[in-house]
């Protein structure tokens, strides 16, 4: 059932969709619940241009991604790169959309969801509209970490929080590469879990950040709208870091880059 991975810049991006995503997220569920898992959490990342630009120039992070069990095409550059090295009809599955579909997936199934991320009053209201969209979804639990590193104490409480919740799915929402760390770091401590980092769609869902209009969206223009809207936080992450993806694909395109 896994899609493969096509290599962009190194890092492996699933050639997958939405409906299937969502089902593959189903079965694990039912093989977790049948005691049928592996042993360790399956955890599935949602990567835009930065997130791979990152991954090309530092090595630790490059292996978080390809450790996951799936790496979802987050934006529409990544997409485009994708079909211009012969997936086509790749489609977006943007991480706020894809948590949507699978809670929405989730109420229909009883699967049990647990948030980790975020500020207390983010997710008592995040949860008020998710059990709003999705009647009978059941969040079992929350989780808002402290903005600092945890202290060995702390991660175990948080750990044995989440195993007690008896959660199926737990969206990781702590900002890349923060997130993606936090997921293989526990992968081994919250066996037959499944795991997403779902980024900002925390605070979208929330009504906490505003969205892009879905032209900006489907255009690649998603990034100069956030911009526009927290300049003296995202000033570095766009203008300095992802605009360096258009040239290291065209790199990668014209075999001056090459990976496997």
């Amino acid at each position: 059932m896994i899609p493969p991975k096509q290599s962009i810049l190194g890092v492996g991006v699933s050639a997958t969709s939405y409906e299937q995503l969502t089902d593959i997220c189903g079965e694990w569920v039912r093989q977790h619940r049948a005691g049928g898992a592996n042993g360790r959490a399956r955890y599935v990342t949602v990567t835009d241009a930065h997130g791979i630009v990152k991954g090309f120039f530092n090595k630790p992070f490059r292996e978080v991604l390809n450790n996951s069990d799936l790496t979802t095409p987050d934006g529409m550059p990544v997409v485009w790169a994708m079909r211009s090295f012969g997936v086509a009809g790749q489609t977006r599955v943007y991480g706020p959309d894809l948590m949507l579909s699978l809670c929405r997936r989730a109420a229909t199934e009883g699967h049990r969801v647990f948030l980790y991320g975020a500020r207390p009053e983010t997710l008592e209201t995040l949860s008020a509209r998710l059990i709003n969209m999705f009647p009978g979804l059941t969040i079992c639990g929350t989780l808002s970490p402290p903005f600092r590193a945890l202290t060995p104490e702390e991660d175990e409480t948080h750990v044995r929080q989440i195993l007690d919740s008896r959660a199926d799915i737990v969206f990781v929402g702590l900002g890349t590469p923060k997130q993606e760390k936090w997921m293989l770091a526990h992968r081994d401590r919250l066996p037959g879990l499944v795991l997403f980092s779902v980024g900002a769609a925390f605070d979208f869902h929330a009504g906490r950040v505003e969205q892009a209009p879905m032209w900006m969206q489907r255009n690649g223009l998603e990034w100069f709208f956030r911009l526009t809207r927290e300049p003296g936080r995202l000033w570095k992450r766009y203008l300095m870091v992802t605009t360096l993806f258009p040239p290291l694909w065209a790199m990668q395109k014209l075999r001056i880059l090459r990976f496997q």
